[in-house]
């Protein structure tokens, strides 16, 4: 079982960047695929970004491909999305999720670890 926690959250103008982190508990990170996922208000969660086991396989959502970045560091039990270029349609609450699946997957009914989330604002 695994404990997921975001941060990095926030309020940030159109064309700015913020990095999100997800802190897992429990010593066998490196065994879970990890997932971001965001819903804004009246929409169904979606998918964002994805990374395998290791960090060497990855996966984006074709609106964010280009200006996020999903990395990892198994030290530190820590997954990262790195996002640029905000854009207002980027608001939502970012969510990470964990699966024990082998590979890089992209719905979220595969994931059975979920953090609370946290806020991510970008204003015009």
């Amino acid at each position: 079982q695994v404990q997921l926690a975001e941060s990095g959250g926030g309020l940030v103008q159109a064309g700015d960047s913020l990095r999100l982190s997800c802190v897992a508990s429990g010593r066998t990170f490196s065994s879970y695929v990890v997932g971001w996922f965001r819903q804004a208000p009246g929409r169904e969660r979606e998918f964002v970004a994805a990374i395998s086991r290791n960090g060497g396989n990855t996966a984006y959502a074709d609106s964010v491909k280009g200006r996020f970045a999903i990395s990892r560091d198994n030290a530190k039990n820590t997954v990262y999305l790195q996002m640029n270029s905000l854009k207002p349609e980027d608001t939502a609450v970012y969510y990470c999720a964990a699966t024990d699946s082998p590979v890089v997957l992209k719905s979220s009914l595969v994931y059975r670890y979920w953090g609370q989330g946290t806020q991510v604002t970008v204003s015009s």
